[in-house]
């Protein structure tokens, strides 16, 4: 129990990680205001094989962080508008990195209330990697930031259980040919906090 470790991020398989993190606690600590949610969907992106993945096939500044040691945040944004939080894994030069794409809020509900402008009843307010981003104060500031060291960003876990997982195809991977169909997306089943139930 507790932050989840450097080696937990640092194993091979980042498929089995994506899925692994449906149910810890996502945590942020943004100048005293802690905010904290149950992370109830992921996606899995491979470095080396993935033509759905930033690092597939290319090295940049924007995503040298991937090609690093897994337990670090990368933070990018999407559409010049939304910033989304993935978390590095496996071991240098490997590339691989699971989005999270929505949590179910616990702590600190009414500090999201206002980064987002919406009530708690309204499963946008973390529904979704860009307003689940915004709502738990995740920016590009954030980028390339240790999640088992640092006090700004870490994932927990708290020992929730009792609750089943599904795999399904990402969203938004259309372009990747194949890839695109590869059920490397997790939710957990029946949570109304999922951004694409349906999908």
């Amino acid at each position: 129990m507790g932050k989840l470790s450097r080696e937990f991020y640092e194993r091979e398989d980042v498929v089995q990680i994506a899925r692994e993190l449906i149910g810890k606690v996502l945590c942020t600590n943004m100048n005293g205001q802690l905010t904290s949610g149950i992370i109830v969907e992921s996606e899995a992106y491979n470095g080396r094989t993935d033509k759905a993945c930033h690092a597939y096939n290319k090295r940049t500044p924007r995503t040298e962080v991937m090609y690093g040691t897994g337990g670090f945040s990368y933070v990018y944004l999407c559409y010049g508008i939304h910033n989304l939080f993935n978390v590095v894994t496996n071991q240098k030069n490997f590339a691989d990195a699971v989005l999270i794409r929505a949590i179910e809020p616990m702590e600190g509900i009414e500090v999201m209330e206002d980064r987002r402008g919406m009530s708690r009843s309204k499963v946008a307010l973390t529904s979704g990697p860009g307003s689940m981003a915004k709502a738990l104060g995740i920016d590009r500031r954030h980028d390339s930031m240790s999640l088992f060291e640092g006090n700004e960003i870490w994932i927990e876990d708290k020992g929730f259980d009792g609750f089943n997982t599904e795999a399904r195809k990402r969203v938004g991977v259309d372009f990747a040919e194949e890839d695109a169909l590869l059920p490397w997306r997790f939710v957990m089943k029946d949570n109304k906090w999922v951004s694409k139930p349906n999908f």
